[in-house]
Parts: structure tokens; C-alpha cells; sequence
């Protein structure tokens, strides 16, 4: 039993948030899971900073934290947006906790920043600190969070008693497995594995604006497999990702057909690749593969999905990525496998690796449901699948650094190039090692010959030169150097010769050969390197030299020529192979032209393998290579008469001969430990220019698929912006044609309007002077009538008083004539009242007439000074 004092208590505290985005009806809440327990904080306002203040702590014991630790174990915290209205939850992001950065001793809290955020405007962050505490009270039954509620989904018919929420994975601590449906009914026990082989192509999941820590970035696969949160090794390097492969597996206890439900409910296993604390993509592989409907293979072998499924990065539909090619799609190799217990399962997933007949070695990591995570099996030790490179000799396709040591000659010898050496080689193009000999009649430079160098002689023959094309005669010489072969000492053609158009010249004292040894693999890469460069100068007395051009000539053709055989001077079997070619000599400065062609014929003879492994290389006033061996036994023993006359012979002097040899061994020995250690370096180096270069390799491949995606839609953008411009055209000329069609219309009726105007106002005229004429007529037979009935008033008021008058004075029979003619007067009267009536009822019907007149034309005035306005 674990005492008290091992029991801790693993505390996370997560205290506000910042940068979030406010919904007023919604709540934030904070899940946590470690260890399949999960806990989370009660919900807090979805303000732009939400205010937590929780402690989420899991109990532990040190041994069980020690495992956890090693194995990488995560804390998880899943951030969600809660509805309180219809209880939906949206996801907003998540945070990865490492727990080994959890102390005993209180840490200042630290801002983490969600991924896979679901605000992309926002960059939302939690206020989180992680610390162990001693758990001073442990309780008889420790808190477990209740587990996280599966997906809806059907049960199957055979299983109707059964609801699809209650086909979880249950954590039995005691029996060592996680129990999935009854108990009871569920009592067979299955094995489910995930291994992560390989990875490729994971540089292109790197965004060209994301920032890496700036020390040496460490990215590893995380994955959750029944509430287990899994890490493999980290690795630092993307474009060769060099890491064990690891499996992960858990012990299962159910039955088929509840197990093939839960895999339908769970139907996918996603794997992310983190930096740190960011996801840069995932992939998800499908579980429903495993136990297929009515399939019983499971009880015979085990049941695998496995392959290289390709990794997207986060947000790739929102943030609107093109699609990656096949070729640079990144992939990881993952292998699930399901059996029974008691059957051996077999990964059938290939490791792409770079030696096929290397051995594999995995990690395999069985998770138990104590809290001590308890390993089957020993580590293996970390085998590196590559072979080393030293193991291979260095091939024509490395990209090899160490040019100084095929180019490294020594610069106190300088042979004649015209002379052909002797039967051994005189210039090393290997490192060399110069050393003094302790002798009174010889001095030189002692060399060192590898046991793999072969003698080798080169000779090439400047013939001639013909089809000069510059405008002058050329006073020429030919210069030239290559210090592979033991002298970078130039070599020029003598004396100068006069060349003009269509002409060919000999060059004289063109041949020269040169006697040197060093290996067949190092000739033939420097050969196909460094080509060698001919100068042709003009020698000009009044001037100063001028270099007209320059020749490449390929020494690599060589090796690809005809071997002929011949003999040795010793009678030992050579090889030599000759060619004989033509090349131009391209203008040093200005435009690229050809200025004359230069014959020329190369020989290498092969001799084989240097014999002697020390040789001495003598200066003389000639400037010839002498070569001597060094001499390997002791010389004879003097004759007794001299022994006192010869101080050579003296016990001193070769005490001192000794210590003097002694001491070039000593020499010979460090020099050859330090030309070691430069080689180490050298190849050291050449290995870190292949991975650079292979970075910046794949990095150029990456940029040119992102480049010529991005060709392809500006291509389309071209495309679709030519067919708006086309459009854009048409409609402009049928908006042009339109408003040509509109000016028309509206001058047309503008002028129609003008001329109704002129016409109405014309009868307007004419109306209103008939009007006034019949006025006039009017009034005229309005005086002329009153005059008659004023007339006849009087006429009758005489007559009434005649009448009255004569009444008085008359008999009856002269009054009844007169009353006959004031009936007629009367008559007359009321007629001219008729008249005059009638006269007065016209008038009034041409004053309305004149009035109506009136309006039309005020109206017909406002019509003229609108068009007169919409003319201006």
C-alpha cells in the first residue's frame, strides 16, 4: 500500500481568458482529461475575457507519475461554447499540458494559446498553471469524472436491451482492461494496437508564415486511443523524419458485436503532428474497417487498417488552401490491428526506410488501467535504420565538400611539364605529409601514398587552331593550369604564332603529360567537376597582353573512351584510353561568340597500383622530379679500422639517429591522426551540406507546387477576368448604343413637344382675340338692346301717361284702342326683356369661355419655361 506521503495530488489551474469573442447567450466551459478522467469547470459568461478561477486536480502516486512522465503523457483541455437555451455545445479549440513541466514548487501561471481555434479572428488564450501538490487527505473513494457520452447510434436488434450511451469504455483498474457493454454478456478479451511506422513529405504541413521556436524545434504524433493520450518519440528533422516505430495497445474486454458498435460509434481515430503546443495537421482513420458485418475473421487472425494516409492542416476549408499534389502530399504510415488475446498480430505496414534489409526495431508501449503504466516488454535500444555513411565509399552522385583534398598539392615541387616522369609517380594529388630527412646528402619531401592509389599518366597534345573570327591577325599563345595534377604552376605553348582568318595553325611545344597517383574514384570526380579551362592570349609588343577567350574542356570524356591494353616497361599489364576532339573558344568579354576552334588529344594511361607507399620528391635546379625510395634496411656495418675514425658510427651519434627517427615516426603518427580527424571533419561536413541541401531541396519543391498552384489560379483569374473584360465591352457598347437611342428619343420629343407648344399656344392666340371679337359683338348688342328697351320704357311710359290722359278725356271706344296698343308696347317690352336676358346669359357664358382661355394659357406658359429649364 502506498503511504501518504507518496500520494500527489496533480493541480491545474485555469484562471481567465482573453481575446474572445462576445455571445451574450452563451457560456464558456473548460473540460480537462488525464488518464481516461476527465473533469471540467462549471460555465462562465462568454465574455471577450471570461473569468475561470478553477482548480481541476487528479490524485497520483509517484511511481504512477514517474511512468506518466516517461511515457509523455498529456493533459488535454477541450474548450466549448454552451447554449443554455437548446444545451448544444460547439467546440471552440483545445490545449495540450505537458505534464513534466509540472513541479512541486508553485510556478507563475502562463497564457496558452488555443488550438485549432474555431475564431479564426481572434487569437484566444487561457491563463493555465500546472503544479504537484502532496495530497494530505486521501479519501476512501477517490472522485472520478463521469466519461465523455458517446455519439447516437443504432444498436443492433440481437442487443435491443442495450441503449448506444451506455456502450462506453470503462476503466477496470483491478482486472487490467477497459470493459466495453455488460459485464455480464461481455467476457471475451481482445487486443487493439496503433503503430506509427514512417512519415513523409511533413516540411510542406509548415505554413511560409508560421515562426518555429527559434532552438532546434521537436515535433512528434499524438493520437487518443480509449481515453489514453499517446505521444511517440519526438524528432527534429521534417524532411527525414528519423524516429522509432511505436505501438500503442490497450486490452478490451466485450464481444463482437458490441465491440463492432462501439467501433461504429467511434468510428475514426484522428492522429495530429504537434510542435510544441500546435497542431500542424491531421489525419483520421477509419475504424469501421476492423469488424465488418457479419465477418468472423477476427476469430481466426487478427484484423488490421492500415496504409499512409495523408495529413491536412488545421482549418484547410476555412482558411481556403489549394490542394497539395499527390507526390508532395504529406503522409504518415499508421497500422491499427484488433485480435483476440492468445493470437500473435503481425504489423503488415512496410517501414520505408532507407537500407530494406535492416533490421526494425519498435517500441511497443501496452497501456493498463492502473495508474502505473506497466511495460510488457524492455525497450530496445534506438537503432538508427540508415546505415552510416562512412561504411560506403563515396560515389559520382554525393554531393561531397571535400574538394581541398583532391586539389591539395605541394607547392615547393614544380616539375617540368614537358618531361615524361619515370616508372613511378612523383605528384600525389592526395594530402600530402612533408617531413625533413635527417641524412647530410639528400633533402626533400617525403609522401604518403594511399594502399588504394593507382599511378596514372596524363598527357594532352594542343594541336591546332583554325576558323578565327575576329577582325585582326591574333599573335596567340596558350595558357592553362590544373592542380590535381601536382603543379598549379601555369602552362603556356612557345613561342607566340601569328593566326588569321580561314587559316589553321600547329601550335608548337603543345604537348605536355604529367606523372601523379591517387585513386580511381577520386580522379573520376574531379574530372567530372572541374573541367579545364584553356586561355587564349594575344601577345602584343606595343601593349600589355589581352586575354581574347576562353575553352572548356571536358576531362570526363575520357573515361568514357575505349581502353586499349599495352605493357609496362616491367611487363605489367596498363590500360590507356585517348580521344581527340574539338572545342571552341568563347569570348572572355562581352557576348557569348566563338572566336576560333581548338583542336586538342588527351591520353591517360593507367599503370596500376603504386608499389612504394613513401616517396621522396627532390628539388634540382632543372626543376626534374627525382624520386627515390626510401631505404628500408639498416646500411652495412663499417670495418673495425674505421670504427674510431668515423663519428657516425659512435653509440652517441646513433643514439641521436634513433631519437631522431623516433621522432619523425612520432611525427609521421600525429600527422596522420590529425589528417584522420580533418577527414572526419570533412565528411561531417559534406553530410550537413547533403541534409541542407536536401532542405533547401524540398523546400524549392514546396515552393514550386505552391507556385504553380498558384499559376493555375491566376491563370483562371486571367481567364475569368478576359471573359469580364469581353462583357464588360459588350455592355458598354449596347449602353452607348442605348444612350445614343435615348438622346434621339428625347430630342425628338423635345422637338414634338416645343412644336405642340408653339401650335397651342398659336390657338390660344387665335381663341381668345375670337373671344374678345364676340365680346365686343356682345357688348355692342347689350347697348344696342338696352337703348331699344330704354327707348321703349320711354315710348311706353309716354303712352301709359297719354293713356291716363286720354282716359280722362276721352269716351270708352278711344280707350280700348289704346289699351290694344299698350298690350302691343307691353308685348315689345317683354320681348326686349327676353332679348336682353338672353343677350346677359351669353356674356356670362363668354366670360367663362374667356376664363377657361385664361387658364390654358397660364398653363401652357408653365409648359414653356419647364422646357425652357430642361433645354438650359
Amino acid at each position: 500500500m502506498v503511504s501518504k506521503s507518496d500520494q500527489l495530488l496533480i493541480v491545474v489551474s485555469i484562471l481567465e481568458g482573453r481575446h474572445f469573442p462576445k455571445r451574450p447567450k452563451h457560456m464558456l466551459v473548460v473540460e480537462a482529461k488525464f488518464d481516461g478522467e476527465q473533469l471540467a469547470t462549471d460555465p462562465v459568461d462568454h465574455t471577450d475575457q471570461p473569468e475561470f478561477a478553477t482548480e481541476l486536480a487528479w490524485e497520483i502516486d509517484r511511481k504512477a507519475l514517474h511512468q506518466h512522465r516517461l511515457q509523455r503523457t498529456p493533459i488535454k483541455l477541450h474548450c466549448f461554447a454552451l447554449d443554455p437555451l437548446s444545451s448544444a455545445r460547439e467546440t471552440i479549440g483545445y490545449i495540450v499540458l505537458d505534464l513534466r513541466t509540472a513541479q512541486e514548487t508553485k510556478q507563475a501561471p502562463k497564457w496558452y494559446q488555443l488550438l485549432s481555434n474555431k475564431y479564426t479572428k481572434f487569437k484566444s488564450e487561457i491563463q493555465i498553471s500546472i503544479a504537484l501538490e502532496t495530497d494530505t487527505k486521501a479519501p476512501v473513494d477517490s472522485f472520478k469524472a463521469k466519461g465523455a457520452p458517446p455519439r447516437d447510434g443504432r444498436v443492433p436488434a440481437s442487443l435491443s436491451g442495450l441503449d448506444a450511451k451506455d456502450i462506453v469504455a470503462v476503466l477496470n483498474e483491478e482486472g487490467g482492461y477497459h470493459q466495453i457493454g455488460p459485464a455480464d454478456c461481455c467476457t471475451d478479451f481482445f487486443m487493439m494496437s496503433v503503430t506509427i511506422a514512417f512519415a513523409t513529405q511533413l516540411e510542406q504541413l509548415i505554413p511560409c508564415t508560421m515562426k518555429l521556436p527559434e532552438r532546434q524545434p521537436e515535433f512528434f504524433f499524438y493520437y487518443s486511443l480509449l481515453g489514453n493520450d499517446v505521444t511517440n518519440e519526438p524528432f527534429n528533422d521534417l524532411i527525414n523524419p528519423d524516429f522509432e516505430p511505436e505501438r500503442a495497445s490497450v486490452r478490451i474486454r466485450s464481444s463482437i458485436e458490441i465491440l463492432r458498435v462501439y467501433l461504429a460509434l467511434q468510428s475514426k481515430l484522428q492522429i495530429h503532428l504537434c510542435c510544441g503546443d500546435q497542431s500542424l495537421g491531421s489525419t483520421e482513420i477509419p475504424l469501421t474497417g476492423l469488424l465488418k458485418k457479419g465477418s468472423t475473421e477476427i476469430n481466426h487472425r487478427p484484423v488490421t487498417v492500415e496504409g499512409a494516409f495523408t495529413l491536412d492542416p488545421p482549418n484547410r476549408a476555412k482558411q481556403k488552401l489549394a490542394p497539395v499534389p499527390v507526390d508532395l502530399a504529406p503522409t504518415v504510415g499508421v497500422s491499427v490491428a484488433l485480435q483476440r488475446e492468445g493470437i500473435d498480430a503481425q504489423s503488415l505496414i512496410e517501414l520505408k526506410t532507407q537500407n530494406e534489409h535492416e533490421p526494425h526495431h519498435s517500441k511497443k508501449t501496452v497501456f493498463t488501467p492502473t495508474k502505473e503504466k506497466k511495460h510488457t516488454g524492455p525497450k530496445s535500444p534506438h537503432v538508427s535504420p540508415v546505415p552510416p555513411h562512412c561504411q560506403s565509399p563515396p560515389t559520382r552522385d554525393d554531393a561531397t565538400e571535400s574538394e581541398v583534398e583532391s586539389l591539395q598539392y605541394d607547392k615547393d615541387t614544380k616539375p617540368n611539364p614537358k618531361a615524361v616522369s619515370s616508372s613511378e609517380p612523383a605528384l600525389l594529388a592526395q594530402p600530402v605529409t612533408t617531413t625533413s630527412i635527417a641524412s647530410g646528402t639528400a633533402s626533400g619531401q617525403k609522401i604518403a601514398v594511399p594502399a588504394t592509389s593507382h599511378h596514372f599518366c596524363f598527357s594532352i597534345d594542343l594541336r591546332s587552331i583554325r576558323d578565327l573570327e575576329v577582325g585582326f591577325p591574333v599573335n596567340c599563345i596558350l595558357r592553362y593550369s590544373y592542380p590535381f595534377f601536382g603543379s598549379a604552376a601555369p602552362i603556356m605553348t612557345n613561342p607566340p604564332i601569328e593566326v588569321r582568318k580561314n587559316m589553321e595553325v600547329f601550335l608548337p611545344q603543345s604537348y605536355c603529360a604529367f606523372d601523379f597517383a591517387t585513386m580511381p574514384h577520386q580522379l573520376q570526380d574531379t574530372f567530372l567537376r572541374i573541367p579545364l579551362l584553356v586561355e587564349l592570349w594575344h601577345k602584343d609588343k606595343m601593349s600589355k597582353d589581352l586575354l581574347l577567350g576562353i575553352a572548356r574542356i571536358q576531362l570526363s570524356n575520357i573515361l568514357s573512351s575505349e581502353k586499349t591494353r599495352f605493357l609496362g616497361s616491367n611487363g605489367e599489364q596498363c590500360w590507356r584510353q585517348t580521344i581527340s576532339e574539338s572545342v571552341p573558344i568563347i569570348a572572355a568579354q562581352g557576348s557569348n561568340n566563338k572566336i576560333v576552334d581548338l583542336s586538342y588529344t588527351v591520353t591517360l594511361e593507367d599503370y596500376g597500383l603504386v608499389k612504394m607507399r613513401e616517396i621522396f620528391v627532390s628539388d634540382s635546379s632543372q626543376g626534374l622530379s627525382a624520386v627515390q625510395q626510401k631505404p628500408s634496411s639498416v646500411p652495412p656495418a663499417p670495418c673495425p679500422s674505421e670504427i674510431q675514425t668515423e663519428p657516425r658510427e659512435t653509440l652517441e651519434y646513433k643514439a641521436a639517429l634513433e631519437l631522431e627517427m623516433w621522432k619523425e615516426m612520432q611525427e609521421d603518427i600525429f600527422e596522420n591522426q590529425l589528417k584522420q580527424k580533418e577527414l572526419a571533419h570533412m565528411q561531417a561536413l559534406a553530410e550537413e551540406w547533403k541534409k541542407r541541401d536536401r532542405e533547401r531541396e524540398s523546400l524549392v519543391k514546396k515552393k514550386v507546387a505552391e507556385y504553380t498552384i498558384l499559376e493555375g489560379k491566376l491563370q483562371k483569374t486571367l481567364v475569368d477576368l478576359e471573359k469580364r473584360e469581353q462583357q464588360l465591352a459588350i455592355a458598354e457598347s449596347e449602353l452607348q448604343r442605348e444612350r445614343r437611342d435615348l438622346k434621339s428619343e428625347r430630342e425628338r420629343n423635345l422637338q414634338e413637344l416645343q412644336d405642340s407648344i408653339r401650335r397651342a399656344k398659336e390657338d390660344c392666340v387665335h381663341q381668345v382675340e375670337l373671344e374678345r371679337l364676340k365680346m365686343k359683338q356682345l357688348e355692342e348688342d347689350k347697348h344696342r338692346l338696352q337703348q331699344q328697351l330704354n327707348d321703349a320704357e320711354n315710348k311706353y311710359k309716354i303712352l301709359e301717361k297719354e293713356f291716363h290722359q286720354f282716359k280722362d278725356q276721352q269716351s270708352s271706344k278711344p280707350e280700348i284702342r289704346l289699351q290694344s296698343e299698350i298690350n302691343l308696347l307691353t308685348l315689345e317690352k317683354v320681348e326686349l326683356e327676353r332679348k336682353l336676358e338672353s343677350a346677359t346669359k351669353s356674356k356670362l357664358h363668354y366670360k367663362q369661355q374667356w376664363g377657361r382661355a385664361l387658364k390654358e394659357l397660364a398653363r401652357l406658359k408653365q409648359v414653356t419655361n419647364a422646357v425652357s429649364f430642361l433645354r438650359n
